[in-house]
């Protein structure tokens, strides 16, 4: 049993300090690696990512993550990957990690992601170059994705997660406007993990959405925004499948 902890968009800064290492020092006797799902700033400051990684710095479990759209938001994207990178976290764009668990090679792999929509409601490359790139950004995040998945398959990994910021499919996004769907994810990402194939598809970014859903392939999907899941992680266990995308998935609440 592969027990895996997850959480985004706890939006950290200054005046969050040590919020979260209390609950964080709990994983080794709930889990055996944490994800986290992107937007764990406010800001994207180098300043407010040096608050993570003090939260996440030393713990006795792999933790493994993506940046959001926040992180973003200074536009230093290397220098908080950079601070990150220097308390031992495994910060993915286009790529994936192996973590051995118990001797069963569990691979993650994960990109931001970004927006576009989803099925008969989504953005194309079409029209003016700068929605052109807005849909292709996508597509290599979700390219990327795709790649790192397969690439997680030839080295071997009984267990594979889809870690983004953006949400892959419209039922974690229940509760959210309509509206602003097309800016909280994209079917690209969905393809991307239906393609490749994984156990596990984990998200954050949709504040107001909803935890539970599912890829039209039958991967299962987990909204783990903070404000969603409503504690400091979710825990997933994952029992190995004989085929990709066959494991069997419990929940547990922390």
């Amino acid at each position: 049993m592969i027990r895996v902890a997850a959480v985004g968009d706890i939006h950290m800064g200054p005046d969050s300090k040590g919020v979260l290492r209390p609950a964080f020092e709990t994983l080794p006797d709930c889990a055996d690696l944490l994800l986290l799902a992107g937007d764990l700033t406010r800001h994207g400051t180098p300043e407010e990512m040096r608050v993570v990684a003090e939260e996440v710095a030393g713990l006795r479990v792999p933790v493994i993550a993506v940046l959001g759209n926040h992180d973003h938001q200074d536009e230093r994207p290397e220098e908080v990957t950079a601070v990150l990178r220097d308390a031992g976290v495994s910060v993915l764009e286009g790529e994936g990690t192996v973590v051995a668990v118990d001797g069963t090679r569990v691979g993650v792999a994960g990109t931001k992601g970004f927006g576009g929509g989803f099925a008969g409601r989504s953005g194309g490359e079409f029209g003016e170059p700068i929605m052109k790139e807005f849909i292709r950004y996508t597509r290599r995040c979700a390219d990327g994705l795709r790649t790192s998945l397969e690439e997680l398959d030839r080295q071997g990994c009984a267990v594979r997660i889809a870690l983004t910021h953006f949400s892959p499919v419209p039922d974690t996004l229940a509760g959210e406007p309509l509206e602003i769907y097309p800016f909280l994810g994209s079917y690209l990402l969905a393809e991307a993990v239906d393609s490749a194939g994984a156990d596990l598809a984990v998200h954050g970014h949709a504040h107001a959405g909803t935890e539970h859903g599912l890829t039209s392939g039958g991967v299962r999907v987990r909204n783990v925004a903070q404000p969603v899941i409503r504690r400091a992680f979710a825990v997933y266990h994952l029992e190995p499948g004989t085929e990709r995308g066959t494991g069997a998935l419990a929940e547990a609440s922390r």
